[in-house]
């Protein structure tokens, strides 16, 4: 499938996606309604769609999750507005008046044709810092320690940071899908 499109406003978030897909993908900024939802796949699969009706022609969208073992199934999807509405130091002492600071962080691509949605999930487990730590990254990289690891995703370098993304699976699925249609 080679007329699909990256749905982003984000250069980065597009460059790494050619980077780890292995291929030239077309990006195109498009403004888009967010559903709420707890539910990562919904949220996707009305992007995609919503996607889909605007730029007629297949698209791929992303979202990502986080969510706090003390928190149950948040903040979820609305980790990014939990960032924007405060700040990552904010969240990281929401977490002090638990023992648990554990956390999952998710992330999912959905590629629609226009007839199917075709989803790819990858998942990340760790915690949470006691503060932010770490320059690089982007998102909650500077406090989400993933599981196994002695430093914030913030704190890694490139190498690191590659090989313990949540999107090395999701991406390794979405390329091998893409090679084959």
């Amino acid at each position: 499938m080679n007329d699909v499109v990256f749905i982003t406003g984000n250069q980065n978030k597009a460059e790494q996606l050619a980077k780890w897909l292995g291929m030239s993908v077309e990006h195109q900024k498009v403004d888009l309604d967010e559903i709420q939802s707890l539910e990562l796949r919904e949220v996707v699969e009305h992007k995609a769609r919503q996607a889909y009706d605007i730029v007629k022609r297949p698209v791929i969208v992303e979202d990502v999750a986080m969510t706090f073992t003390a928190f149950n199934a948040l903040p979820g999807p609305f980790i990014k507005w939990f960032e924007k509405g405060s700040s990552l130091e904010t969240i990281c002492r929401m977490l002090d008046a638990f023992d648990d600071r554990s956390a999952e962080a998710r992330t999912m691509y959905g590629l629609f044709d226009g007839e199917q949605l075709y989803v790819f999930e990858g998942i990340m487990r760790g915690t949470i810092a006691d503060k932010p730590k770490g320059t690089g990254g982007f998102g909650f990289d500077s406090i989400f320690i993933n599981e196994g690891q002695p430093l914030t995703r913030a704190e890694m370098d490139d190498d690191t940071y590659s090989k313990t993304s949540y999107r090395i699976d999701a991406l390794a699925r979405l390329r091998a899908f893409l090679q084959k249609t």
